[in-house]
């Protein structure tokens, strides 16, 4: 690591032009505050990462019946062209907030902390991310332009953390993330529905009077809890399908990888389990869990296909009741 690094952005970020968060402090702060990670790699390591998507996309299109084609950009990064690729996304995403924040009587120094905040958050995600399908939501792009990262520095340590072999946690990892391309292509109309719901979150947060309206006692329905709620439900349906199905597909002995993926969730030290919690690790925890418990509810009550109807158009998508009450789902749309 290179604190100095990170300092010097953060303190830069106070002298930017304008806006909340000086997003090119948050890079280089963020850099700073992690190792970039080995990339080195042999022929055949990179030919593996190849086959193993490859072989992903065909399992997963066996078992789903989804015929869909790989994103056009799959990169194996390092922890800095993680960072490098997801300010972008933070970047896209709290535009709203930042178009509304004064930074009141002192905005460069708002300014650092919003950047020193952001940065620290960012470091600790390059540290632990595995894997990313990034359907670019709010970018100006193809909405077909799709990204799948794997981030071999975190793979690697995290083969050797759990006790379990690389070539194989690698390939599991890769049936994970290829099958949200699955989803994706699926559901054309995901993307749509995750924005929608996302900017109508991000920008009520942004009005002091839906602020105040949320704290009434008598509050009936609507702003961004809502839309916070609907984005938390699809997301565990996302993160649950995909469970069951890189499961469904894989090509090998998967028991072993899940217990022990399954621990690290929710393992780690003290420190790490404090930036966990901040970070709503917990939550998408409970979005694995819970929507893969749906889902593999469903699979063995009927069929892997059935399971697949969720992805038919949004209305499709189990409520949060359904969640827990998968019967209630197959009764209303299979």
């Amino acid at each position: 690591m290179d604190l100095s690094r990170s300092v010097r952005a953060i303190a830069d970020a106070a002298d930017a032009s304008d806006g909340a968060i000086d997003w090119d402090a948050v890079a280089e702060a963020a850099k700073g505050g992690c190792e970039p990670g080995d990339l080195r790699m042999e022929p055949a390591e990179r030919a593996a990462f190849a086959d193993d998507v490859r072989a992903a996309r065909d399992g997963l299109r066996a078992a789903s019946g989804v015929d869909f084609d790989l994103p056009g950009s799959i990169e194996v990064q390092h922890r800095h062209h993680w960072i490098d690729a997801n300010v972008d996304t933070f970047r896209r995403v709290l535009r709203p907030l930042e178009d509304t924040a004064t930074g009141g009587m002192v905005p460069g120094v708002a300014r650092s902390l919003n950047s020193g905040t952001m940065a620290v958050t960012v470091a600790f995600l390059a540290r632990n991310v595995l894997g990313q399908y990034d359907p670019l939501l709010l970018a100006e792009a193809d909405p077909d332009d799709h990204g799948l990262y794997f981030v071999r520095p975190n793979i690697r340590e995290a083969a050797v953390e759990l006790d379990v072999g690389y070539p194989r946690f690698r390939r599991w990892i890769a049936f994970h993330e290829v099958a949200h391309a699955a989803e994706f292509a699926a559901a054309p109309w995901l993307p749509g529905y995750l924005e929608a719901r996302l900017e109508s979150g991000i920008s009520s947060v942004t009005d002091e009077s839906s602020l105040l309206e949320l704290a009434r006692p008598d509050r009936d329905g609507g702003g961004p809890v809502d839309a916070f709620a609907d984005l938390n439900t699809a997301m565990t349906a996302v993160e649950g399908y995909a469970e069951l199905l890189m499961d469904r597909a894989f090509d090998d002995e998967y028991d072993d990888l899940r217990a022990k993926l399954d621990a690290r969730r929710r393992g780690g030290d003290p420190i790490t389990n404090l930036f966990k919690r901040l970070l709503g690790f917990g939550m998408k925890r409970r979005q694995y869990e819970r929507g893969a418990a749906f889902f593999t509810a469903v699979a063995d009550r009927r069929d892997l296909r059935t399971a697949s109807l969720v992805w038919e158009h949004p209305e499709n998508l189990p409520t949060d009741e359904e969640l827990d009450d998968p019967d209630a789902w197959i009764r209303r749309v299979a």
